[in-house]
């Protein structure tokens, strides 16, 4: 079996082997992950992380050997706690990273950095002043960076920066934690999760104090939530369909 790290600052990772496929989620500076498959330009993967699956062009990653990759899994992740840093390369150039890169493996990848990171748990309370870091970046199906993010990949990021795992669709996070019966339960921090027409799970925000709700549509945004859903505050509708409420932490 091979493994892989990204090198890179941000690395699509597509449905297909294809630059003109799907954009399914992103890879970040230093997230490790199996490879399943390789071909000539792409490499079918599975991050360790979320156990996502997804192709990426084999230019944009670096192969290592299990050995490391069982090594950096057991010394633990650090994450880049900045909107925005850099690295410097073995040749002296910058590289930025953004906010949850794991930068601990840039001594692994011959790289140097002297930027903030965190790397513990924190409590429940720290997760919207993370998740307010995140306001106003635009929307981007699916993105993981404060310059381009989907609803599922702001709160599994979020989450990850405080040392907690979610996994990456919202249909897929609303399969963690204990469900809630009503929204005077819960907490800031809480997960609130929105279906279609057909049922399906489509939409997830995080909850806020005082009946609010801060979530990625068009960008991060914060509305109210009500029984029924999101209400938009700024077009006076509601967007989104209530369908439950998760504790995670």
């Amino acid at each position: 079996m091979k493994y892989g790290i990204c090198p890179l600052s941000i690395v699509p990772m597509r449905a297909e082997a294809a630059d003109t496929s799907e954009m399914v989620t992103q890879v970040l500076y230093g997230e490790q992950f199996k490879v399943l498959e390789s071909r000539k330009k792409w490499s079918r993967i599975r991050l360790h992380f979320d156990g996502y699956e997804g192709w990426i062009d084999n230019k944009q990653f670096q192969f290592i050997s299990e050995e490391d990759d069982r090594l950096f899994i057991n010394q633990g992740n650090k994450l880049a706690s900045d909107l925005v840093d850099f690295i410097t390369t073995s040749e002296g150039h910058l590289l930025s990273v953004c906010l949850g890169s794991t930068v601990s493996a840039s001594t692994y990848l011959s790289h140097s950095f002297e930027g903030k990171f965190i790397s513990e748990t924190f409590p429940k309370q720290h997760i919207l002043d993370t998740a307010l870091l995140y306001l106003n970046s635009p929307y981007l199906w699916g993105g993981k960076t404060p310059f381009g993010i989907d609803c599922s990949g702001f709160t599994q990021m979020v989450y990850k920066l405080n040392g907690h795992k979610l996994l990456r669709d919202a249909s897929q996070q609303a399969t963690q934690g204990e469900a809630l019966s009503f929204i005077e339960e819960s907490e800031p921090g809480d997960l609130a999760f929105f279906d279609n027409s057909e049922g399906v799970i489509t939409h997830v925000g995080i909850i806020m104090a005082d009946h609010y709700i801060i979530h990625a549509h068009g960008k991060v945004r914060i509305d109210r939530l009500d029984h029924s859903g999101i209400f938009n505050i700024e077009t006076n509708t509601h967007t989104h369909k209530l369908r439950v409420i998760k504790r995670i932490v």
